[in-house]
């Protein structure tokens, strides 16, 4: 389904809520960023040993196209519950949101030379803000465009917040310490997918209660 025949789709007549409203969630969100996260994880493992900026390149548009398939999902659940949402802003947002938190996720990677000169204060400092922006880009960009149709929805922020880091442990705590250098690239990818469908189950939950508060 587009975001355009979500757009113009009817309300539903009888729409999501409490329980069932979760469930649908979890299982919808979680596929659409388990299939998201799939792209750039298939990019990253091909381009770990390109040129700088061309992996850099390739894994920005591989987040937007998470972004958009992690977005997608998410209004063709939110549609249920609120016919007001615009679909197309709200993937638009997600993708968006998605391209720069990479961006802000590879920027110590790709400027390491630049980093490495810095003091340790410094360094400190900045990897703090950059990883508190990094967790609320999504959340922020959705909040721009939730806030048309729930005005007091500031916390959305915070919870995709606290859903990305919890998420990305469980990740980093699942696949880090099973990929090793030299394996199989099918070996690679397929640790960093199990990875992954753990991290979009994490999140979406987390986020499937906030939905849930917010919309019954």
């Amino acid at each position: 389904m587009t975001t355009r025949q979500l757009d113009n789709a009817p309300g539903p007549p009888r729409r999501l809520r409490g329980r069932p409203l979760f469930r649908r969630w979890l299982l919808t969100v979680t596929a659409g960023e388990f299939a998201g996260f799939a792209v750039p994880a298939v990019v990253g493992a091909l381009t770990a040993q390109a040129p700088v900026l061309l992996g850099l390149a390739a894994i920005l548009v591989a987040g937007a196209v998470e972004g958009t398939m992690l977005g997608l999902a998410q209004a063709m659940v939110l549609r249920q519950v609120s016919s007001r949402l615009p679909a197309r802003r709200w993937v638009a947002a997600t993708a968006a949101g998605a391209a720069l938190a990479y961006l802000i996720g590879m920027s110590p990677s790709a400027l390491a030379d630049q980093w490495s000169e810095l003091p340790p204060a410094v360094l400190v400092v900045a990897g703090s803000v950059l990883g508190m922006a990094l967790l609320a880009t999504i959340g922020t960009a959705q909040w721009l465009v939730l806030r048309s149709v729930r005005p007091r929805s500031g916390s959305w922020i915070v919870t995709t917040a606290v859903a990305w880091l919890v998420g990305l442990g469980v990740f980093l705590g699942f696949a880090t310490p099973l990929w090793r250098p030299g394996q199989p690239l099918a070996l690679t990818i397929a640790i960093g997918a199990a990875g992954g469908l753990l991290m979009a189950a994490v999140t979406s939950a987390i986020t499937g209660l906030a939905v849930r508060r917010l919309f019954g």
